[in-house]
């Protein structure tokens, strides 16, 4: 017989305009599942989700305009670009789906743009992905996503596959692009330490649920639930 699970339940929180809100626990927790909920691939059974006061169960069965609302920035960096074809490709072709008044020129310039934002230059225009280090190809990852001038930005344990040294220059660049785009985050991680540095508001989850929401500062010298006291003790 088929037992129903909760994965994630009664979570409750705000996001406001310009912040970066950092989710933090361990794995199996229900982070992934509230990004994938957020992004309305994982359909949710009860409560709502609402952006700027609008159902974004509703807001996401126009997925093009949906997409240009929030996206994501995943985990494993390999996996999320298609090794058969070249970085040029990758953006050029999220260019002509989001920006279809284009010409190919005009998108050839786009993506070029966008490399030299997140800090490539033209050569790694025509590289495959193989040809990239981890760094390197989540940087495109987060070119990809920014395309479509979206207002919320994902970062679901972004940095966690990338070595330590590697990690430092990823989030200084997610921190300069939200500075400079007037994004909104959600930083996911299970590295509280991390969490820290990004996040102007901590929420902690365990077993699908928010048990601690506060500042930083509050969440490291005073937190208030035992799970949150641990996670700060174990770093």
């Amino acid at each position: 017989r088929s037992k129903k699970v909760r994965a994630v339940e009664n979570v409750s929180f705000e996001l406001f305009e310009g912040e970066t809100l950092g989710l933090v626990g361990e794995s199996g927790c229900g982070k992934t599942t509230l990004s994938r909920t957020l992004l309305n691939l994982i359909h949710f059974t009860k409560g709502e989700i609402q952006l700027h006061g609008k159902s974004m169960r509703l807001m996401a069965k126009n997925r093009l305009q949906f997409s240009k609302e929030i996206q994501i920035v995943f985990q494993d960096p390999y996996s999320s670009l298609n090794p058969f074809i070249t970085v040029g490709s990758a953006l050029t072709e999220a260019i002509r789906l989001h920006h279809s008044e284009l010409n190919f020129k005009e998108s050839e310039n786009l993506a070029l743009k966008w490399l030299d934002k997140v800090g490539l230059d033209a050569s790694y225009f025509k590289r495959l992905p193989y040809e990239l280090s981890g760094g390197q190809r989540q940087r495109v990852v987060i070119a990809r996503a920014l395309i479509p001038n979206p207002k919320i930005l994902i970062c679901d344990e972004a940095v966690s596959a990338l070595d330590v040294s590697v990690q430092a220059r990823i989030l200084n660049l997610l921190n300069d692009i939200k500075s400079e785009l007037g994004l909104t985050y959600i930083f996911i991680s299970h590295d509280l330490s991390v969490v820290k540095y990004m996040s102007d508001r901590i929420a902690v989850m365990q077993h699908g649920k928010i048990v601690e929401i506060g500042n930083p500062q509050q969440i490291y010298n005073a937190p208030l639930h035992d799970y949150t006291k641990k996670l700060v003790e174990s770093i």
